[in-house]
């Protein structure tokens, strides 16, 4: 199969991926599309990248397999530090006050990109751990992944991807198995998850917290507005969002607001009056 993905053919399929989900692929990263192709096209029994794409063309259940292929799903449990400390530290509380000022009791926090579910499940366990019995918590975890979100929805996870939880929630979030540990229902049962494609709005609001981590940095300049736009339409009247380390709003003209903390760099939404 060695040259099968002429430029036309490369361009097509890009377009394809483009348009369903806004994953963008330059001359730069084509190899990984080519690499998932040839896996894929291996599977069905199938050498031409034209008749493939005429295929994902009438075939929406191939085109979703092809876009869980080429979805990034790199996570761990508490992934960088200095976020999960800024959103225990600093944006639980501002949370907290303000909804104590308005007598709300429930918080909704969406994990956008959830992958495997490491990310939600550790939101769901700072919340639990940090917030009175009487407060609801809503944790939505959505991915563009179907596989992704088989394995989130189990919450099963061998002992190598646990190496990351602190031993006071491995102990009382956890349930140890013969090769791996189980979350426990009371975490589990704090969590929806559910397919979702960034490029499209998701049909939920007010969320007080956005986790969008290392996704908008697969899109384009035009895809990662959009998409940010659409997270500021999906976020409470006072909300943060996080994103990425290496993924920045700057030069975006979005309606967030910077903010600096001591632990790390965030966004956001209608501070101006409440202050931050």
């Amino acid at each position: 199969m060695d040259n099968f993905l002429t430029d036309y053919d490369f361009n097509l399929i890009k377009a394809l991926i483009y348009n369903h989900s806004g994953i963008h692929f330059s001359t730069i990263n084509r190899s990984i599309l080519e690499s998932r192709l040839k896996e894929r096209l291996k599977v069905i029994k199938m050498t031409s990248a034209r008749k493939y794409y005429n295929l994902l063309l009438v075939n929406r259940d191939e085109l979703n397999i092809l876009l869980d292929s080429v979805t990034t799903n790199l996570t761990r449990f508490f992934r960088n530090y200095g976020h999960f400390k800024a959103f225990e530290k600093y944006v639980v509380e501002k949370i907290m006050d303000y909804k104590s000022a308005k007598n709300c009791k429930y918080i909704r926090v969406w994990s956008a990109g959830c992958a495997t579910g490491e990310e939600p499940y550790s939101i769901a366990m700072v919340l639990k751990d940090k917030l009175p019995s009487n407060i609801k918590i809503q944790v939505i975890g959505s991915d563009i992944s179907l596989k992704s979100l088989m394995t989130a929805k189990q919450g099963y996870y061998p002992e190598n991807r646990v190496k990351d939880v602190p031993g006071y929630y491995l102990k009382r979030y956890f349930e140890k198995k013969s090769d791996g540990y189980t979350i426990k229902e009371e975490i589990r049962n704090l969590i929806q998850f559910d397919y979702h494609n960034l490029k499209f709005d998701s049909g939920q609001q007010a969320f007080d917290i956005v986790f969008c981590r290392n996704v908008i940095i697969y899109f384009d300049s035009e895809a990662q507005k959009a998409t940010i736009n659409r997270l500021w339409r999906a976020m409470s009247e006072y909300s943060f969002l996080f994103i990425g380390h290496s993924e920045s709003l700057f030069g975006m003209n979005t309606k967030f607001k910077f903010v600096k903390t001591e632990w790390t760099t965030l966004y956001a939404k209608n501070t101006e009056k409440e202050g931050v």
